[in-house]
């Protein structure tokens, strides 16, 4: 159910109990929406400048012979995006990355018409294989919104990506599954994100030794999770760590600048005394 939804339901209590609050409630849920309404709108122009798989530029040559890219600090950061959308959707923040960072950025594809998140997260394997054999690195850092953190996830925890991934970023993405969107539960991978799916309970199983860092930002304003906690990462065998988004909502947790500079800090492994230990709070 929809914020929007519960809130004729729940704003006489809140009236009740904090009366000098519910004018702030009120108009931050406001402007979350209307902040949604815009990022949609605006991402609906971008689309089509998505639909393509990234253009992958030559790498210049070495003194003897063979190829190299840039030699940067870090694992390149791959962002892999939610269901029914494309590379598009991390414009911005691949820009803040960019600039931020010395790690190199990519944006993988995967197609719209994927109906399994065990096939997808076997694609996302290959593709990280051929990226490190491109750049020479061992790891790589990945940011996944909605579907695409759980693709990831599947990958890392399930297929033995955690050798190859050192941090996975999941934005807005329904680790415990969500009961949004009822209606489209006739697409197969809808039903994978459901409670209680297969693909859930696999992510429940022991995970020892798991070699990835986990950081989960999730928001208390998201339409598409429900409950809003299922964007959490709970499990005892990973190092987890959830970070709770303030203001906003679902589609623009990979578009505001200040949760683009909370993933900067989780790829830096930001340290436990460090403010986005605390979440993050939008204005």
């Amino acid at each position: 159910m929809k914020v929007t939804g519960v809130l004729p339901l729940v704003l006489p209590l809140y009236r009740r109990l904090w009366p000098g609050r519910l004018v702030d409630l009120s108009m931050t849920l406001l402007k979350a929406t209307a902040l949604e309404a815009a990022i949609l709108a605006g991402h609906l122009l971008l689309y089509p400048t998505g639909l393509t798989q990234e253009r992958r530029g030559p790498a210049p040559s070495a003194q003897d012979g063979t190829t190299r890219l840039p030699d940067r600090h870090g694992p390149p950061v791959v962002l892999l995006h939610g269901f029914i959308d494309n590379r598009s959707v991390f414009v911005l923040l691949r820009r803040s990355l960019a600039r931020s960072g010395p790690q190199r950025v990519e944006s993988l594809n995967y197609s719209p018409l994927t109906c399994d998140i065990r096939i997808a997260a076997e694609l996302l394997g290959r593709h990280v294989e051929e990226i490190c054999e491109r750049t020479g690195s061992t790891r790589v850092d990945i940011v996944g919104h909605s579907l695409g953190g759980l693709i990831a996830r599947y990958y890392t925890q399930c297929l033995g990506g955690d050798v190859r991934v050192r941090t996975l970023v999941t934005l807005g993405t329904p680790h415990s599954g969500t009961r949004a969107m009822p209606l489209a539960s006739a697409h197969p991978i809808v039903r994978q994100m459901r409670p209680g799916s297969e693909v859930i309970e696999e992510l429940t199983r022991p995970a020892p030794g798991c070699r990835t860092r986990f950081v989960s930002f999730w928001s208390d304003l998201d339409s598409v999770m429900a409950p809003l906690e299922s964007a959490c990462i709970d499990h005892p065998d990973l190092e987890v760590r959830n970070v709770r988004v303030t203001g906003i909502g679902h589609l623009a947790l990979p578009v505001h600048p200040a949760v683009a500079s909370g993933i900067r800090e989780a790829l830096e492994g930001a340290p436990a005394g460090n403010p986005l230990a605390d979440g993050v709070t939008v204005a």
